[in-house]
């Protein structure tokens, strides 16, 4: 249910009403542009330093050195630790017929020092003026380490800002808050841009009321909720509701995630928990929005794995300020998880997060209006009916529901269609339900014959089996990922409760393609594991979950859970002994078998409809409901017996 026209970043209220503000690269500019001056100087002073010593200073051998001193060449020296520099005699140009002889020129040296003991000695001989030069501490402290330590000091600064400016954070402020803000202009988002939760914006509307007019509550001693926990599956709409809160009331708007808390060093998800509320503190009354939770929420001392309690310590921090010695006022803190079973209790208690509201999965008409949210922009044909893919599309999120109306437009666009219509939303439909065709995947004949056999055998035996959904659409053309043929089976309306009858149909409706290769073909193929997943799932919730089973009774059995062992009560063993486990999968099996071997029997008794309707299917490829409902036989649509 996100508003693609809505700001996905701080300066979103920057671009409405001007051009965008750059933020400051600092004092030294970009990383890039620091570390190429850095090293752009540094190569600067060592070629002039070069070009001066090669054009003004010849460098000889030590052995070229001995030679000219004992020659008495070397008119004087400086010897230092590591090199001898000095004035020596020139060699004299070659002497030209009737010129003159000139006066000897002296030329600067250098050589690199050999430990030799007797070079004093030989210095004395010659009559050579040597001295010493010690270098003072000063400049061996400045070149030996400040130097150093300071050119590294500028290139790890300056990649620690390259690593983190996309977060326009360093490693310097890791300590600092990530939260998003969007001023209070708003987020461009109302409670118009949303839909199919009409409780939870009631539930939200009192929050917006309090910050465009607090005086009111206050006058008669009412504190609204600190915290509001939205509470409901992926893709239900929670960050939209958030940011409709803040677009309402328009007030200050701080957005982030829970994993922006923790990092890998201790103390920091305090400290950014801490620098979240002091800004917020300086721009009340505001919103805080903490998106999934539970990723620092969660419940403290049930882990066992050991290490660092770098998110505990981030929890206990937001306890104590969300309600702690110094109280809050005017900040009020926005939630949402999908797994509310795992957060911490104190997290959960009143004067935290006092109010919960519950984003659930939108009914017939709030799809309606959420399908309605999303077709603005999109020219529908006067053949679209939303209100047919609303029935058509239940346990759908608007998540789900933006997804497609996206897809219809693009198939739309793909046949180069000036409006979006009704056979773009269903192609469309199918494609977020089964996937993608994949008409390049090519299936032998007798494959193809298999496929076409087994998704017939599902949709007559849905068909003639009282409780089961009513069958869509047959089709043998592959789609997905793995699926060479499918039959779409869609509720007519919303439910939230299903009866024993209405379970076990959906078993025997999964068998029913099974049951329809071992009665043409003799055997079965792998082409039913989906089917047996699907089947054995829901007969082990049948027996395990809801009490359906005369044999085990009516405990609730909490199977084997591996991996959630951070969740409360559940320590990753089964909760039952292994003779109630054995009954268990006695049960489970019968129900199998016995599902399999209902659909088998309307399939033998209806094989010649079987014959006929695969026939029709492998011409076509696909059947729609009418045209597959048009092929069967009064007796192929009477349902049997309820099932048992």
């Amino acid at each position: 249910m996100r508003n693609p026209a809505s700001p996905g970043n701080p300066l979103s209220s920057q671009k409405k009403n001007g051009p965008e503000k750059k933020l400051p690269e600092g004092f030294f500019g970009s990383p890039w542009q620091l570390l190429l001056q850095v090293l752009v100087a540094l190569l600067l002073v060592w070629l002039w330093q070069e070009s001066v010593q090669r054009t003004t200073v010849t460098t000889i051998p030590y052995s070229a050195f001995l030679d000219k001193l004992a020659k008495k060449e070397i008119v004087e020296c400086t010897i230092t630790p590591e090199e001898i520099q000095g004035k020596m005699v020139a060699p004299a140009p070659a002497k030209k017929e009737g010129e003159t002889k000139k006066a000897e020129t002296t030329a600067l040296f250098r050589t690199v020092r050999v430990e030799d003991p007797n070079l004093v000695a030989q210095l004395q001989s010659a009559h050579t003026t040597y001295s010493s030069v010690r270098p003072s501490l000063l400049s061996q402290l400045i070149f030996s380490w400040i130097l150093p330590i300071g050119i590294f000091f500028l290139i790890w600064v300056g990649l620690s800002r390259w690593m983190t400016r996309g977060a326009g954070y360093s490693l310097l402020n890791v300590g600092k808050s990530r939260a998003r803000l969007v001023a209070e202009e708003g987020t461009g988002v109302s409670f118009e841009d949303v839909a199919g939760c009409q409780e939870a914006k009631y539930e939200l509307q009192e929050v917006v009321d309090f910050l465009k007019s607090p005086d009111r509550y206050r006058a008669l001693g009412a504190k609204i909720p600190k915290g509001v926990l939205l509470i409901g599956p992926p893709g239900t709409g929670k960050t939209l509701l958030a940011r409709a809160v803040a677009g309402e009331a328009h007030v200050a708007f701080f957005s982030l995630s829970g994993s922006e808390f923790v990092e890998m060093f201790v103390g920091v998800g305090a400290s950014r928990v801490r620098d979240l509320f002091a800004q917020a503190k300086g721009r009340a009354p505001c919103i805080i929005f903490i998106d999934e939770l539970d990723a620092i929420g969660r419940q403290r001392g049930v882990r066992i794995a050991m290490g660092h309690d770098e998110q505990e310590q981030t929890l206990n921090q937001l306890l104590v300020e969300m309600d702690g010695f110094d109280p809050n006022e005017g900040i009020i803190l926005l939630a949402a998880t999908n797994r509310p079973d795992i957060l911490d209790r104190a997290l959960m208690r009143p004067g935290r997060f006092d109010r919960h509201v519950l984003v659930d999965l939108p009914d017939a008409q709030g799809r309606e209006a959420i399908l309605k949210v999303h077709a603005r922009g999109k020219p529908l044909a006067s053949d679209a009916n939303l209100q047919d893919i609303a029935h058509a599309t239940a346990g759908m999120s608007g998540a789900d529901l933006a997804n497609l109306m996206n897809e219809a437009a693009l198939l739309a666009a793909r046949r180069k269609a000036h409006l979006v219509e009704q056979a773009d939303l269903l192609e469309a439909l199918e494609k977020v339900v089964a996937g993608p065709e994949r008409r390049s995947l090519q299936l032998a004949e007798e494959e193809k014959r298999r496929v076409a056999y087994h998704e017939v055998g599902h949709a007559l035996v849905a068909a003639a089996t009282p409780g089961a959904d009513p069958v869509r659409k047959v089709s043998i053309i592959p789609r997905g990922r793995g699926a060479l043929g499918y039959t779409l089976q869609l509720p007519p309306a919303q439910q939230y409760l299903f009866t024993r009858t209405q379970l076990l149909a959906k078993i025997r409706c999964a068998m029913g393609g099974r049951a329809a290769e071992e009665i043409i073909f003799g055997e079965v193929s792998t082409g039913a594991e989906n089917d047996l997943e699907v089947g054995t799932t829901l007969a082990r919730q049948m027996v395990c979950l809801y009490g359906m089973s005369e044999s085990v009774g009516l405990a609730h059995l909490i199977p084997s859970r591996p991996g959630l062992t951070e969740v409360p009560g559940v320590d990753g063993h089964a909760e039952y002994s292994g003779e109630t486990a054995r009954l268990v999968d006695l049960e489970v099996q019968r129900i199998l078998e016995k599902a399999y071997g209902d659909a088998k029997a309307i399939l033998q008794k209806e094989r010649k409809t079987l014959e006929e309707v695969t026939a029709e299917l492998l011409k076509k490829e696909t059947l729609d409901a009418a045209a597959f409902l048009a092929l069967l036989p009064e007796s192929a649509k009477q349902p049997l017996a309820a099932p048992q």
